[in-house]
């Protein structure tokens, strides 16, 4: 029954806009939400969702497990005026996100009480103003009735192809830049941390700019960055682009809040399966949030046997993150940077899971601190950390190169 609501949902879309660009109006630009005209309110046992829309556009939805949720993709919504707070009236919707998820498609996840499931829906464009509604009901079933309807439909889009059999790894030229991914944390729908002064994502995607640009000037790096604007990246998918790039590093860049004792001050993590303090672990949990309340379906992400056979491929590839983050952690500190305490921390952060590349999480600071709040947001500051972070990029390749020629030997 979800399969089959998502996809009439989706011609109803489609049929409504060609009637609203019939009529003259068309999409001009990017849908508008109309605040006043949008809520979500319990209704008996279910809910009803409303918004109001300044067009027609394409959308689908469908619903996920763990914990239960109703998604909502469209082409493409500007989301500009709504808050989460405004938008839920009840309490059978318990958490909403929204933002862009892929250029040019915006997501609504809305967090459900209970498993319940899409009763109807329909999209109605007036024919004059081409202003349009979308309203959705939902009806409570049982978690075996949920669970059997439940899952994301697949789409080329923003899906991760089906993978491929990887061959051995080409020996790197020991003269060639060395193939930096730089992984600027969130994006799109995903703010991550918050303040009155910085929003988390764009922070860290213009500190990748400024850090890539110290890298390709160096000479001895080139540059790719897992997002370059303002969309959603799962964090399978930011693996998975640094595999495709054939890239030798990836760094993963952050400046989280942290309420757990007073976090400041720059720090690199690496993977582990233990994390080595409670606030790792907590931090490690919230970015795996992050793609919970972004609508990704995480269903089919354990796999035991396959856990196992990359736990052997890591064996190798463990000690040079290691060695990477402590070369980061030096770069950093001879710049006269604000260091934590514990630099060198890890916990399970599956951003760092590639089995064959040096992975690092670095957060240059907390946005939870007065102090590194203030630096974070001074072009200066920043530039003396990419600074630092090149430097430590140049020694652990002096490192790594040197200890590689002595395992061939």
């Amino acid at each position: 029954m979800g399969k089959l609501i998502t996809l009439t949902a989706l011609i109803w879309a489609l049929a409504a806009g060609a009637w609203a660009q019939s009529g003259g109006s068309g999409f001009s630009g990017l849908a508008r939400i109309d605040t006043d005209a949008s809520h979500v309110r319990d209704a008996g046992q279910g809910a009803e969702i409303t918004l109001g829309l300044s067009q027609g556009v394409p959308y689908r939805l469908f619903t996920l497990t763990e914990p239960p949720r109703l998604v909502l993709d469209f082409q493409e919504v500007d989301w500009t005026g709504l808050t989460a707070k405004a938008l839920l009236k009840g309490e059978q919707i318990t958490t909403a996100q929204f933002g862009t998820y892929v250029p040019g498609w915006s997501r609504l996840v809305l967090q459900l009480a209970e498993p319940m499931k899409v009763a109807s829906a329909g999209l109605t464009v007036d024919q004059v103003s081409a202003v349009a509604k979308l309203s959705v009901s939902l009806e409570p079933v049982t978690s075996e009735e949920f669970e059997a309807s439940a899952g994301a439909p697949q789409d080329p889009r923003w899906d991760l192809p089906e993978p491929e059999t990887m061959g051995a790894k080409a020996l790197r030229d020991e003269n060639a830049p060395l193939l930096v991914m730089l992984d600027p944390g969130h994006g799109g729908i995903d703010p991550g941390a918050e303040t009155e002064v910085v929003v988390e994502k764009h922070l860290m995607l213009q500190f990748a700019r400024e850090l890539g640009e110290a890298l390709v000037r160096s000479g001895q790096f080139t540059v790719l960055m897992t997002r370059d604007d303002d969309y959603f990246v799962s964090l399978e998918r930011r693996i998975a682009l640094a595999h495709q790039a054939g890239a030798d590093v990836f760094i993963s860049l952050h400046a989280d809040t942290i309420s757990e004792g007073r976090a400041h001050g720059s720090t690199v993590y690496t993977l582990s399966k233990d994390a080595s303090d409670a606030a790792s672990a907590k931090l490690a949990e919230r970015h795996l949030r992050g793609d919970l309340l972004s609508g990704t379906d995480l269903s089919q992400a354990d796999d035991g046997v396959t856990a196992v056979m990359l736990d052997l491929a890591r064996q190798e590839t463990q000690p040079r993150s290691d060695a990477l983050a402590a070369a980061l952690i030096d770069g950093l500190r001879a710049q006269g940077q604000p260091i934590n305490n514990r630099p060198l921390r890890s916990a399970g952060f599956s951003v760092l899971k590639s089995a064959d590349i040096p992975s690092v999480l670095v957060e240059i600071g907390f946005l939870s601190s007065k102090r590194d709040l203030k630096n974070l947001v001074d072009a200066e500051w920043r530039a003396n950390a990419a600074r630092g972070i090149l430097n430590g990029l140049i020694t652990w390749r002096a490192q790594d190169d040197a200890r590689r020629a002595l395992v061939r030997q």
